[in-house]
């Protein structure tokens, strides 16, 4: 599979990159090594996750870390794959925090649970928006140093608290995101190309799209809400449920009869196809999920397909 490679860095990866916050929750330890092996069978190589997935379950988080991590010593596997951790969401324990004391703590953490020397890509997952930004980016700057993370990149921010972001860096001489993952896909539009992408396109951001499905809407399988019932996740697509979600699952349904693929592989293709996109975030608990995944980057979709699509997904 062709590999692409991370803005700024030397990570090469594949063009979907999968979504951990399932592990220790849809899917248990053994579900996970199965759907990793085959993952990585097919040729992926970028799997992300965070300190605190899945907190929503024990009130901590740290399962999806120490099941990536397991299966990293069970596979001899590190030198397969790409990891991309975060730091800074809120938990029962605490709240949103990057303070230096907080990262600094929180990435040994990590690294133990994952079992790794080193994190590729480690993430600002969210915003305090009270630590002055000097002090996040001098904890990055001293993790590096030490070796213990490569790279790191942003995950809601304000697009106001980006620019400063790259403004101190440059100032101070620290270091500086190579990547960003916003809140985008067909049903969420608007944030994303009216405030995020000309940040992209000025700083030179890879961008890796979280809930590149939906919540799952974007496969198709939500429809009215009696659907909704189909997984422990089906309330989160209650709110696509309207006169736009009809269009645009309408679009979906089109363009994957025409292309003989599945609604999800289009949902996916479309932002592969988008050229400030470098990989979506999708996860899979079947092998019929894996297989849409696989499916997206090999899907070349046409000028037709690209105007059916938005033109149901227009804001």
């Amino acid at each position: 599979m062709k590999k692409i490679t991370i803005n700024n860095t030397d990570l090469e990866i594949a063009p979907v990159c999968f979504g951990g916050n399932v592990f220790g929750w849809t899917l248990d330890e053994n579900q996970s090594f199965d759907i990793l092996d085959k993952y990585i069978d097919l040729g992926f190589n970028f799997i992300d996750t965070a300190d605190t997935y899945v907190w929503w379950v024990n009130g901590t988080g740290g399962q999806s870390e120490e099941i990536i991590g397991k299966w990293i010593k069970s596979r001899n596997s590190r030198d397969k794959i790409i990891i991309a951790t975060k730091v800074g969401s809120e938990t029962k324990e605490h709240g949103f925090d990057i303070s230096k004391n907080h990262i600094l703590k929180s990435a040994d953490e990590s690294l133990k649970r994952l079992g790794v020397e080193q994190i590729d890509l480690y993430y600002t997952h969210f915003d305090d928006n009270r630590t002055p930004i000097e002090e996040t980016l001098a904890a990055y700057q001293e993790l590096i140093e030490a070796g213990k993370i490569k790279h790191i990149a942003a995950s809601n921010l304000t697009p106001e608290r980006l620019m400063q972001s790259f403004n101190i860096a440059e100032q101070n001489n620290l270091p500086k995101y190579v990547a960003l993952q916003p809140h985008y896909n067909l049903m969420e539009r608007e944030n994303f190309e009216s405030n995020y992408a000309p940040l992209v396109s000025q700083f030179n951001l890879s961008v890796f799209p979280y809930w590149s499905l939906a919540s799952g809407f974007l496969t198709g399988k939500y429809r009215t809400k009696d659907d909704l019932s189909k997984s422990q996740r089906g309330w989160a697509a209650e709110k696509y449920l309207n006169e736009k979600g009809t269009a645009v699952l309408g679009a979906l349904d089109i363009v994957a009869n025409k292309h003989n693929t599945t609604q999800a592989s289009i949902a996916l293709a479309w932002l592969i196809n988008n050229p400030l996109i470098t990989a979506p975030i999708a996860s899979a608990t079947n092998e019929n999920q894996l297989k849409a995944i696989a499916e997206a980057p090999n899907l070349i979709l046409d000028d037709e397909d690209i105007s059916i699509l938005n033109n149901a997904s227009q804001y």
